[in-house]
């Protein structure tokens, strides 16, 4: 039996991005994918992380991804950056933008950057964490593939919905928290499947619309959104600001056009950032004591703030490395030995 090893998060970078590279993607393309699956494994956020390489590549292979894709970055005298993906996966398009965006920011006090016709799969902390690390709060969503029955419904309409949130913190990681507006990501439902585990109760309902745990007919059927009516609507929100406002699909949309949800789904995203200092700039600048006061409480009462256990975990891998198990090696070296032949 194969022991685990352990890498560090370059090495383990270093091996992802030969897959992609393997596979067909350009340099610009890969490095940015592999960044974010590697960032999902090393803060023990196993739903976005290597396993995710398989469905990139899935994608590919379908035709649904271009592979070389180059973005194209577009911006007049407003508070809107435009990154145009052209095809490809989100993350080389969000790099271009990013600098861009804060510059804005700074200058206006708030803008916004539009990412257009891109493939998806990744959580949305890393852009919003991009921001924050340069002195910025930030707002960053996207829509999916319809995966998610309306509260009351029985059919899926909406995505899964992802809503992500950042403050700057001085000296501490920063504020963040990032969720899908269905009770659990997609993600979280295939790793049940995966491991043979059933669902809890109220994550899903079948193809007939009847409540289920089994993940097999959870992902046949649809997910539900978290806190009944209110994610709903949150959800529906997405839908109209990170799809029709910035002129791009929606989630039913973005199921037609693949026709499967099997691969990354298309669409477009959307990120707000604000600097704090603009916006209290008539009280002589925002006071970032005051938002330690909160946290501060909150951890009095003895609750923990969002993400505590993915940076806690990301310490950990940073100081002594990223442990693969012997199934997980064996499907990075079955995927680079294999490229597209080694997906379905």
């Amino acid at each position: 039996m194969t022991a685990d090893i352990t890498l560090t998060p370059d090495e383990l970078t270093s091996k992802v991005v030969a897959i992609f590279r393997a596979a067909g993607f350009s340099a610009q393309q890969a490095g940015p994918i592999a960044g974010v699956i590697v960032a999902g494994e090393r803060d023990a956020c196993k739903s976005h992380g290597i396993y995710r390489i398989e469905g990139c590549l899935r994608t590919l292979k379908h035709g649904k991804v271009v592979p070389d894709a180059v973005p194209t970055l577009t911006q007049d005298e407003s508070a809107i950056v435009r990154v145009d993906a052209k095809g490809g996966f989100a993350n080389a398009a969000f790099e271009m933008g990013a600098p861009v965006l804060a510059e804005r920011a700074k200058a206006l006090g708030l803008a916004a950057l539009v990412i257009n016709d891109c493939t998806h799969f990744s959580a949305l902390w890393p852009e919003v964490e991009a921001l924050t690390e340069r002195g910025l709060a930030a707002i960053a969503m996207c829509p999916s593939y319809a995966t998610v029955a309306p509260t009351g419904g029985t059919t899926a309409l909406m995505g899964t919905n992802p809503l992500a949130f950042g403050w700057p913190r001085a000296g501490h990681a920063p504020y963040v928290f990032d969720f899908a507006t269905s009770v659990a990501a997609r993600g979280e439902v295939e790793l049940h499947r995966i491991a043979g585990k059933p669902l809890p109760e109220g994550w899903a309902v079948d193809a007939e619309g009847a409540p289920t745990t089994d993940p097999t007919a959870a992902l046949a059927g649809a997910m539900l959104p978290f806190g009944g009516h209110k994610g709903s609507a949150i959800s529906m929100m997405i839908e109209l600001l990170a799809g029709v406002m910035i002129g791009d699909m929606t989630s039913p949309e973005a199921l037609d056009f693949l026709g499967t949800t099997t691969i990354a789904p298309r669409h477009g995203e959307l990120i707000i950032a604000f600097c704090p200092d603009r916006f209290a700039a008539a009280k002589g600048g925002v006071n970032l004591d005051q938002a330690e006061a909160l946290f501060d409480a909150v951890l009095g009462q003895g609750a923990r703030l969002p993400s505590t256990r993915r940076f806690t975990a990301r310490a950990e891998s940073m100081a002594n490395g990223i442990t693969l198990n012997a199934d997980e090696q064996a499907m990075l070296e079955r995927l680079l030995a294999g490229g597209l032949d080694a997906v379905s």
